[in-house]
């Protein structure tokens, strides 16, 4: 992104981090076998919003009002993932009934779709959860993108 302008640094990014979260979720579900639980979804909703606040910005004006509200949902899915880290990292509770397991369980709810907990990860890289991850990457590229959104030259 060298040479670009910030407004065009913004736009990209609006689009580039929110592509690649979901591509890494979707890779990790698809590829490797790492179902999401409800709290992942959660964390997925804003980056598809974060991806059309994107795409509305190369066609839409003022095009930083659209970047500023990418970078807004990008924080918000960062902020969810915050969240669901410390449900993983047992630092508080979750919210929802995927925390715990179900005391009756419909045999044909278990053949529907694996039973996935949201207060345990799956998968962690230098003890840092996907939903670890993606609090750092979304709060520190969100917060980027709302910055060069913001900046006028």
């Amino acid at each position: 992104m060298v040479g670009m302008t910030g407004s065009n640094q913004a736009r990209s990014l609006a689009l580039l981090i929110p592509a690649g979260l979901l591509g890494g979720a979707y890779i990790s579900q698809y590829v490797f076998g790492l179902y999401p639980c409800e709290m992942c979804w959660w964390q997925r909703y804003p980056h598809f919003a974060a991806l059309g606040f994107g795409l509305a910005a190369f066609a839409l004006q003022p095009s930083r009002v659209w970047v500023a509200l990418a970078g807004l949902a990008i924080i918000t899915s960062g902020l969810i993932g915050g969240f669901h880290a410390g449900v993983e990292y047992g630092w508080w509770e979750g919210i929802t009934g995927c925390s715990t397991l179900p005391s009756e369980i419909d045999v044909m709810d278990i053949n529907a779709a694996p039973i996935v907990r949201c207060d345990v990860a799956p998968w962690d890289l230098f003890g840092i959860s996907l939903a670890g991850w993606n609090f750092l990457i979304s709060c520190i590229g969100g917060a980027a993108v709302v910055a060069l959104a913001a900046y006028k030259k």
